[in-house]
């Protein structure tokens, strides 16, 4: 099957690196204009956006200051023209153990909350808004097996974060799939990125590994396929649901 993403232009959360960064290569090998969002390191977008055949744009938005965040969206269709689909891939998990000062233990759950779920939240919203003229448009969030299985003490933050998205997701795809926009979530499980540096050096790689089905860890190119394939229309049907991409260490 050959998947063609050719006239769409899709705005990529988090893409200077890991996940993103592959979903970005892939859309753009796919035939996809993509609008490589990153929040500080610049020369890491730039990087992928020379290394991309089709064209291509970077633009850096700080998830953690909403009002950053709202209006984004819309600055990019000004700018750019209509987006198609978007991929929020963004996000981060601070370790944050029950033994700290509660006081301590809040800010990291508020950090937390707001670039994991009330940014993606907002992005959503203007990216509906937006969509609705057009009565077309793709979303897909990347949650976490966390948001379903639940995660250690020290990510207690990360799980609940991820687990919000689940419903919001599900709700966009109920309330406006008669017109035009579709919405899917993709949960991986523990994905070989700089991010997981921490939680393998923390446990160790053989933990990892033990909470697998399979022999090695899913690396960030094993989601990209995915991605492409929920924006091609191809999948419009699947609307609302949520794939593991996990390696077998949650089914449900």
């Amino acid at each position: 099957m050959n998947i063609s993403l050719k006239n769409q232009r899709i705005l990529v959360t988090g893409a200077s690196r890991g996940i993103g960064r592959a979903i970005a290569r892939q859309l753009s090998e796919s035939g996809a204009e993509v609008i490589i969002h990153y929040n500080t390191n610049a020369a890491e977008a730039e990087k992928l956006l020379n290394e991309l055949e089709n064209p291509a744009y970077t633009e850096s938005c700080d998830l953690s200051d909403v009002n950053q965040v709202i209006g984004f969206i819309p600055k990019l269709v000004k700018k750019y023209g209509p987006i198609s689909a978007l991929i929020n891939n963004a996000g981060i998990a601070r370790s944050a153990s029950d033994t700290l000062p509660t006081k301590e233990w809040v800010m990291i759950w508020q950090e937390t909350l707001q670039v994991n779920t009330t940014a993606l939240a907002i992005l959503c919203k203007d990216f509906v808004e937006h969509a609705l003229i057009h009565q077309n448009g793709r979303i897909v969030n990347i949650s976490s097996r966390a948001g379903f299985r639940g995660d250690t003490t020290d990510y207690l933050a990360y799980a609940a974060s991820k687990g919000a998205i689940i419903s919001l997701t599900r709700s966009i795809a109920r309330h406006y799939g008669k017109q035009g926009i579709k919405a899917f979530l993709i949960a991986p499980g523990f994905t070989r990125t700089d991010m997981a540096e921490e939680i393998l050096s923390k446990y160790g790689e053989k933990f990892a590994l033990n909470d697998i089905a399979l022999n090695e860890l899913t690396k960030p190119e094993d989601i990209a396929p995915m991605v492409t394939l929920l924006c091609s229309g191809l999948a419009d049907h699947a609307t609302g649901a949520s794939i593991d991409i996990n390696a077998g260490s949650y089914v449900h």
